[in-house]
């Protein structure tokens, strides 16, 4: 397996997402990504394991109307074989790591990882 380049890929991930355009951040993702977050649950509900381009639409299509002032600011940018790890913050200031597996420049596996204290999606209750 391959990846991207790290630092070129947080970037693209990153502007996508502060133009909240589901359909640019959806582009980074194969057809048939698996995708896990603890925040799916708070904003779309079920178990937080999404299963394809649909479900990745449904949740983070939902996330960026919930949140119209999102904003993500990328702090460091980790490399593995195949894995690249954005760790960034949010809008209101909580740290995240987004661990993405790749098969050439398409994730295949990715894991919305949050401090354990921290609210993931920084909505009010």
């Amino acid at each position: 397996m391959t990846r991207p380049d790290g630092a070129a890929f947080a970037a693209r991930w990153c502007s996508d997402w502060n133009s909240h355009d589901v359909e640019a951040v959806l582009s980074h993702y194969a057809e048939q990504a698996v995708f896990t977050s603890p925040a799916a649950v708070r904003v779309i509900g079920g178990d937080g394991i999404l299963r394809g381009k649909a479900a990745l639409r449904e949740y983070w299509g939902a996330g960026m109307n919930r949140i119209p002032d999102l904003h993500f600011e990328v702090i460091d940018v980790y490399e593995g074989v195949d894995t690249i790890v954005i760790n960034y913050v949010n809008r209101v200031g909580n740290k995240v790591c987004e661990v993405l597996t790749f098969d050439g420049d398409l994730a295949i596996i990715g894991h919305g990882t949050y401090l354990k204290e921290a609210n993931p999606t920084g909505m009010r209750d």
